[in-house]
């Protein structure tokens, strides 16, 4: 049985549009033993993304940044947070998207880009699927500092670590960031594997 089969909405009310969309819902859902449960879920709807982690094999070092988060900060995290380079896709396909946000934020035209994977980071409450990608870099790609643009209230720093140090960031809680902890466990076991 599809999934679609084992869901009736009820109602559908939206309680916010002004960043992104957050709507709240009542359905019936079939459970495994036939019988129907009405719910109510909220759901946040902010588009899909995708992210991108440049790494150099010769220097074993990959590019991040660094940059306040405000949910971050009001969950108590007092510091900025550093990840892999990201954006929504604004309609846009997944590949063009971030290389434009790894052009923006980091300052590097990259070659050749590769997708790992894609995953919903949070599908208890956030509809985003988040496409996931790698490539190398080397400094003949850079174009500029990047840094994001000031005008959509972003305020990037470039950080350029090497491979173990980053791993190093992920164990003392310095990068706490899922998708960027993905990638560089990726990068771990399938490029820089020593």
């Amino acid at each position: 049985m599809s999934v679609k089969d084992r869901v009736r909405v009820r109602e559908t009310r939206l309680l916010s549009d002004n960043w992104y969309v957050l709507k709240t819902t009542s359905f019936d859902w079939k459970r495994r033993d036939g019988t129907w449960q009405t719910q109510h879920r909220e759901h946040y709807d902010r588009g899909n993304g995708a992210v991108l982690l440049p790494y150099s094999l010769p220097g074993r070092t990959v590019l991040l940044v660094r940059q306040f988060r405000y949910p971050a900060f009001v969950n108590g995290y007092d510091d900025l947070l550093i990840e892999a380079a990201a954006g929504l896709l604004d309609n846009a396909e997944p590949e063009t998207r971030v290389r434009a946000e790894v052009e923006e934020e980091l300052g590097y035209r990259l070659g050749t880009v590769s997708k790992v994977f894609e995953a919903y980071m949070s599908p208890g409450s956030v509809t985003e699927i988040l496409y996931f990608f790698v490539a190398e870099y080397d400094a003949g790609m850079r174009i500029g500092d990047g840094g994001g643009h000031p005008d959509e209230g972003e305020d990037i720093e470039v950080l350029e670590t090497t491979i173990d140090e980053a791993l190093s960031m992920i164990a003392d809680g310095r990068i706490r960031d899922a998708k960027t902890i993905m990638l560089l466990q990726h990068l771990a076991l399938t490029v820089f594997r020593s």
